[in-house]
């Protein structure tokens, strides 16, 4: 047995349009804690890691812990439909599970579950950063649209007192540059600079989780891959590990 109800489903339904951007279907793990779900694309460049936290949710109610196989694309056409003022439950039945919405009128949708299994996931947690930049969510959309202009790839670098975001192209430059103290660069840890370059068509894709947080933690390495976070207080969280575009400078 598993019912919930949101009566505030924006939080929920961005989080998934984020994840639909990246992944078409994968394993919802659903616990007295919440719920979370952790796929890679299929080109295993990126990973997606998401956590929503039962107290999210005006009612959580679950027996046992359940993993359901979804497709997101089918999932996020139902969480489209969410009208602003409408309140959403969740019910799982069977092989199926369905979402009502109640507004100006009440309707009801039938998704089935998939039998699918977890696919391989990369050891994202033996990752260790060597930097850590935490910033306003604002700020990184800003600096990834900059770059878009510009080039297919952006260049983070952090050395110990600034953070900076750069594209360049044939003769374009985007550069993005924050200094310890501004009141946009929440916290910066990093030993010494650290340089490496990502793709702009995954991040624009991630950045919009930035939506829902309060604030956009980034980590990364030399050459190396980034772990992106994304935080709504203790509700939810939503992260990307994103692999590196290496190219000599």
């Amino acid at each position: 047995m598993f019912n919930a109800k949101l009566s505030d489903p924006k939080l929920f339904v961005s989080a998934v349009s984020t994840i639909g951007e990246l992944i078409d279907e994968g394993i919802f793990n659903l616990n007295k804690d919440g719920i979370s779900f952790i796929a890679a694309d299929r080109a295993m460049v990126s990973v997606v890691d998401f956590k929503i936290s039962s107290n999210a949710f005006d009612e959580y109610n679950i027996d046992s812990e359940q993993r359901i196989g979804l497709n997101v694309t089918n999932l996020l056409s139902v969480l489209k439909r969410v009208g602003a003022d409408d309140k959403m439950s969740l019910n799982l039945q069977d092989s199926k599970i369905e979402i009502k919405l109640e507004g100006k009128s009440k309707r009801r949708f039938i998704i089935p579950l998939l039998d699918i299994s977890q696919n391989e996931i990369p050891p994202i947690n033996q990752l260790e950063f060597p930097a850590k930049v935490e910033v306003k969510p604002h700020i990184l959309e800003s600096g990834i649209d900059d770059a878009d202009i510009i080039s297919d790839a952006v260049l983070f670098e952090t050395s110990n007192d600034r953070f900076v975001m750069r594209a360049e192209g044939d003769v374009s430059k985007a550069e993005l540059e924050l200094e310890r103290g501004n009141e946009s660069l929440l916290n910066l840890e990093a030993s010494g600079e650290v340089k490496s370059r990502y793709p702009i068509d995954y991040l624009k894709k991630m950045v919009k989780a930035a939506k829902i947080a309060d604030s956009a933690t980034i980590r990364f390495g030399q050459d190396y891959p980034m772990k992106l976070e994304f935080r709504a207080g203790d509700k939810a969280s939503i992260s990307f590990t994103l692999a590196p575009r290496v190219s000599e400078d």
